[in-house]
């Protein structure tokens, strides 16, 4: 049987790569999903000139035609959830369950900008000066570079693409090279549903061929990124070096702060999820347990106990709790925080094992560890893996404090019954987003998401509030 063969889109055709790579099958390695194109710096520089070309028809492009579009992808993509969900468990690695619930939550963000490209308002205000009336328009940036990571391969895409198309703007989108199977498919679904010539490109290959045409090319208007924070502030500095406008969301040092006062259960289920499901691949998710010495013991042993009933095994397999680290790469990555915590004096009170399963996969029991502190690199640099600590304080200030004490600031959450200790959280976590009783990772579509420090950079993505980054603001006056 064949290997599958994906390509690239660009100006309006399917086109082979200059070479190709394969997409493997974290939970069976033996497994080949697709060989996928891999684009040179020409074809992705005629994805940038097809993107240019196509943007004056589509700005001006009927509100309605354009709406009807996005709401027909975000239709199809949740009609197809099921099957879609298999391929990016199947490719990423996170359970069916996490795979066909993202796909969902893609489609809704669809259908949510079809809706927002009828949203869209302005204002008409008075000027200070009699006679004379301001108007106030927002209109799209021009051409918009995507590049997306691995770890939502639908969800992030999504909240991307979706918006700088409804504000009028036109793509050329780089996947990340573990997932081109999704990335392909949400391709396929815009091109069949009717998406202009050159309007959209898909162009897959290495950042530091294919991102690096985006980042530098005087064309492309704006760039969205999620990724490293070292990438990150590589594509900030070309960025700023043109004047071109750039969004970045990165990394996360997540705190789960548990109180004395916390619902046991509430606490062990808010940190086992947020913490280890999705194999912990997420920005979002908690790394580090701030625990108050009253519920300290309780909470370790009870979140040992939970953790002994986590099946780890093949994302597609039913009954599968954890599937495997997305490749061999992060999951040495994840191993060698492993042992740098036990070097530095963490205790190790669960898991960190690799596991055998039926078919060769990267799978990794969780990690827990204990009698850590927070300037510990375990505490302090991103694993983006099944791996947490517990960080022992003595009261709710204290907590606060060492929550605080990162370079990071996307999430932070608080498990608590006291309403007054949760108002005070609320308003004095240094995050983007706080979660009270509730995991770190986990948010809706229609509500702006991003962090502080190290974490973010530019407006925040998701929501109203995309209308930030992706249309740029005109001021116009009138003679009355």
């Amino acid at each position: 049987m064949s290997t599958v063969q994906l390509q690239n889109y660009i100006a309006g055709e399917w086109i082979a790569g200059a070479t190709t790579s394969k997409d493997v099958n974290p939970s069976d390695t033996g497994d080949v999903i697709a060989e996928y194109a891999q684009a040179d710096k020409a074809q992705t520089e005629r994805a940038v000139e097809a993107a240019r070309a196509a943007f004056p028809a589509w700005a001006t492009f009927g509100v309605q035609a354009r709406a009807d579009l996005l709401d027909k992808v975000g239709n199809e993509i949740i009609a197809r959830k099921d099957e879609l969900g298999k391929l990016l468990s199947r490719e990423e690695g996170k359970t069916l369950p996490e795979g066909i619930g993202e796909v969902a939550r893609a489609g809704n963000v669809f259908k949510f900008f079809a809706g927002e490209v009828l949203r869209r308002s302005g204002e008409l205000i008075p000027s200070v000066r009699p006679g004379i009336d301001v108007e106030l328009t927002r209109e799209p940036v021009g051409v918009v570079g995507i590049i997306a990571p691995w770890n939502f391969p639908a969800a992030i895409p999504a909240w991307k693409i979706a918006p700088a198309l409804a504000y009028g703007n036109c793509v050329v989108f780089k996947p990340a090279d573990l997932v081109p199977g999704m990335a392909h498919a949400i391709a396929k679904i815009l091109i069949d549903a009717g998406i202009p010539k050159g309007v959209f490109n898909f162009v897959m290959g290495r950042g530091s061929v294919v991102g690096e045409v985006i980042v530098n090319d005087k064309r492309v208007d704006a760039i969205t990124f999620t990724g490293s924070v070292e990438t990150g502030k590589q594509v900030a500095a070309k960025a700023i070096a043109r004047m071109a406008k750039f969004q970045l969301e990165m990394g996360g040092k997540n705190p789960l702060v548990i109180l004395d006062d916390a619902d046991l259960k509430i606490a062990v289920e808010c940190a086992v999820n947020g913490a280890f499901f999705s194999t912990g691949q997420r920005c979002t998710a908690s790394s580090r347990f701030i625990v108050t010495k009253g519920i300290h013991d309780k909470f370790v042993a009870a979140v040992i106990e939970r953790l002994k009933g986590v099946k780890v095994d093949n994302a597609l397999k039913q009954g599968t709790d954890i599937g495997p680290v997305v490749d061999k790469s992060q999951l040495n990555q994840d191993l060698f925080y492993i042992e740098e915590a036990k070097k530095e004096g963490g205790k190790l009170a669960f898991g960190g094992n690799l596991v055998k399963r039926e078919t060769d996969g990267f799978y990794l029991e969780p990690a827990l560890f204990t009698e850590t502190v927070n300037t510990m690199r375990i505490n302090r640099e991103e694993v983006f893996g099944p791996v947490a600590s517990v960080v022992a304080v003595k009261d709710y200030e204290e907590a606060l404090a060492v929550a605080n004490d990162t370079p990071f600031g996307l999430s932070s959450g608080i498990v608590t019954t006291s309403l007054k200790q949760a108002s005070h959280f609320r308003k004095n976590a240094q995050a983007g987003m706080v979660m009270v009783n509730l995991p770190t990772a986990g948010v809706d579509y229609h509500v702006p998401f991003g962090g502080r420090k190290g974490s973010s950079y530019g407006p925040r993505e998701q929501g109203r509030y995309a209308a930030e980054f992706f249309t740029t603001v005109k001021t116009s006056y009138v003679l009355a």
